[in-house]
């Protein structure tokens, strides 16, 4: 489909999300607006899960480290496997179910790591295809509080871009929040702990493992020993960790109390921050998800945005891709096609670690709030 000729979308282009029919599973079609590569990946309606079938959320790779497999989530809770060459469906995974916080392998295509429903105290590791987990971490007797029952990233958090260090919190069995803590995976060993009297919203290793950050009513990284740290944001908003081309550790964010309810980034390891552009555009705004999770392609994050107020901008119903720098460039990928309906229906676009594939959720203008497929 993408000839000699093809020739990407970008800038600030306003394009409407044109009308169509729900397209077919499994066959390609061009975006009329942006002339990219789309099909359809899941159908629940023809094939399992029943429900919906859709991506999960955006700070999650959805895509195995190869591209040859790829997750989606169903209306019960549980996780299927899908060729993600052939869109086949293969499986529902045996153990993960809700909250597992399913999360690639960074070197082995098979294999991925969950967590018990809501948290354990255990890091498993599951063979998608033998179906079969293992245990990778076991944290009883290791932290500083003694009533915890559970450790998660409450949902949203991932381990660094080699999967060796990973930041969770630790909480008792009526989820009382007792801290957080850094885990190093390669040496079984946990490198920090910091007590909490106030819940997060959920926590994150940073891509290079350098820092642990902590989303809730100020959004703050700390180094592993939590010994140093820098704010973030004021507040705790959609956002997502990425890698710099200079390797550098960058969080990106909307300000929705700045004037221009901007785009922006922050170095984590300077404490510089760049906006990217501005959101708030001829007395519009936009909800939005940031995927940065292409680490073998730095310096990018990919956008999807929904649920817009006011007339469509250029920057509105679609998934792009945005350059990590001022000014940045932005090629346009393609139009979500979700009519906003309830958490269900974002599109919640992932990107692939060598960002060559994405998935996103739509209802394709149903206004279904779970009619929803990737």
């Amino acid at each position: 489909m993408y000839g000699s000729g093809f020739t990407a979308v970008t800038g600030q282009v306003a394009s409407p999300a044109p009308s169509s029919s729900r397209p077919a599973k499994g066959v390609p079609f061009k975006d009329p607006a942006f002339g990219t590569c789309v099909v359809r990946a899941t159908n629940h309606a023809a094939e399992p899960p029943s429900g919906f079938a859709r991506n999960d959320y955006s700070r999650r790779q959805a895509f195995n480290v190869n591209n040859t497999r790829a997750l989606a989530y169903s209306l019960n809770g549980a996780w299927h496997l899908y060729d993600a060459n052939s869109l086949q469906y293969l499986r529902e995974l045996n153990g993960p179910g809700g909250d597992a916080e399913p999360q690639w392998h960074p070197t082995e295509p098979n294999s991925l790591y969950w967590i018990p429903i809501n948290g354990g105290m255990v890091l498993n590791k599951l063979n998608v295809e033998t179906n079969t987990s293992t245990v990778a971490a076991n944290f009883t007797g290791k932290l500083p509080w003694s009533d915890v029952a559970r450790i998660w990233t409450k949902s949203e958090g991932s381990a660094s871009a080699d999967g060796r260090y990973w930041c969770f919190m630790a909480e008792t069995n009526s989820f009382g929040i007792r801290g957080v803590f850094t885990y190093d995976l390669q040496t079984q060993t946990v490198l920090g702990t910091r007590s909490l009297s106030e819940r997060p919203d959920h926590v994150s290793m940073s891509a290079s493992g350098r820092w642990c950050t902590i989303s809730g009513s100020q959004t703050v990284a700390w180094d592993r020993t939590f010994t140093q740290s820098v704010q973030l944001h004021h507040g705790g908003e959609h956002s997502d960790l990425a890698l710099g081309v200079d390797g550098h550790d960058y969080y990106v964010a909307v300000d929705y109390q700045s004037d221009g309810g901007d785009l922006y980034m922050l170095d984590i390891d300077s404490g510089v921050k760049t906006v990217l552009f501005p959101t708030y555009i001829a007395g519009t705004a936009t909800a939005y998800h940031i995927s940065g999770k292409s680490f073998a392609k730095p310096g990018w994050v990919l956008m999807s945005t929904y649920a817009r107020f006011g007339a469509e901008k250029w920057l509105h119903e679609r998934v792009m891709a945005v350059e990590l720098k001022a000014n940045p460039k932005i090629v346009n990928i393609a139009h979500h096609h979700s009519t906003y309906n309830g958490y269900w229906t974002e599109p919640h676009a992932s990107v692939s670690r060598d960002f060559s594939h994405v998935l996103f959720t739509s209802n394709w203008g149903n206004g279904s709030d779970t009619d929803v497929d990737a």
